[in-house]
């Protein structure tokens, strides 16, 4: 018996880099070159945004146009598209990662449901860009560069979020200014890395090679995404100073299905609030508390009326909460 085997070819390693386009700043337009509030976005083709920058070495890069708004305006529809499209991306053996290009005001939402539903053991970046691309000094080319380079780099996985040379989890990242370049933060949780001349440094507590997240427990939901299945609707209400439960009850019979409050300190809730969220879940609405609060989590009370958010945003926890409507466990981390 001959028990000598040829040796294999090792599988090629994935060498494409796939660049997508929604819009938002970094594919701003303004009438002068000096305007960085007064543009258009979504007005300059990805392929055109990727002229002038270089390529990983080693990678092909593919451009892709998917979509062409204003952040502030993606919504379900969209959402559906570019979770069907990183989908089916992923899934191709020659893809080894993904950079997404897209507005920064809905940018840490986006980022939180990709990453929650796929959980992708390959690179999914994020990036983005505070000045529009005819400004005089854009930020968006040296944004899109280190994106590409966070997502070439070996065992770089999960959904990323790159800007201004930081290095970002989905879950944390939150946009803290409305003008500066050094738009976002992950708070107490601090940057996971930073890209320092074209290379990624992690940070020291980080470990890039395992997925952050929990797909397979979001299956259901993206199989209900995946049909055209419409989206629970949720809503995000605040807690203030002589809140009223005029607009709890106004949405309960609107027929709403969650409420999320973001509540003053720990959770706490305005007491006509309180009573209106406590007559909206005796209807079979699903009311979660998280804080509005930049920094910490609501630490919960034993007999708590209503459920925590698990530390996430109020925006985080409304999607969060619709994934459960669709059928998602949710998860804690």
């Amino acid at each position: 018996m001959n028990l000598n085997f040829e040796p294999q070819d090792p599988l090629p390693r994935p060498d494409r880099l796939v660049v997508l386009g929604t819009g938002g700043t970094i594919a701003g337009r303004a009438a002068q070159r000096d305007d960085h509030v007064g543009y258009r976005a979504g007005e300059v083709a990805v392929a055109d945004l990727l002229d002038g920058i270089s390529v990983p070495p080693g990678w092909r890069v593919q451009a892709e146009q998917l979509a062409q708004i204003d952040s502030k305006d993606i919504g379900p529809g969209v959402w559906r598209l570019l979770l069907a499209r990183v989908r089916d991306l992923l899934g191709q053996p020659d893809v080894g990662g993904l950079v997404i290009t897209h507005g920064t005001d809905t940018l840490e939402e986006t980022a939180y449901l990709l990453q929650r539903v796929l959980a992708p053991a390959k690179p999914v970046v994020l990036t983005c860009a505070m000045r529009p691309a005819t400004a005089l000094v854009p930020d968006g080319p040296q944004n899109l560069l280190d994106a590409m380079a966070v997502a070439t780099t070996p065992g770089a996985c999960g959904v990323l979020v790159v800007c201004a040379g930081e290095v970002h989890g989905a879950r944390q990242v939150q946009k803290i200014h409305p003008y500066r370049l050094h738009a976002f933060s992950s708070g107490e949780s601090g940057p996971l890395g930073w890209v320092e001349a074209g290379h990624l440094r992690w940070a020291e507590n980080f470990m890039p090679n395992q997925p952050l997240g929990h797909a397979s427990k979001a299956q259901a939901a993206l199989e209900k995404i995946a049909s055209g299945a419409p989206w629970p609707r949720v809503e995000v209400l605040l807690s203030y100073a002589g809140a009223s439960g005029t607009t709890v009850d106004a949405l309960a019979q609107s027929g709403v299905q969650g409420l999320v409050i973001a509540a003053t300190g720990n959770g706490t809730l305005h007491h006509t609030l309180h009573a209106a969220l406590l007559r909206a879940q005796a209807a079979g609405v699903v009311v979660w508390v998280a804080t509005r609060c930049p920094l910490g989590q609501v630490l919960e009370q034993p007999g708590s009326a209503f459920a925590s958010a698990q530390g996430l945003s109020p925006v985080k926890a409304r999607i969060s909460l619709m994934l459960a409507l669709m059928g998602a466990a949710p998860v804690s981390v």
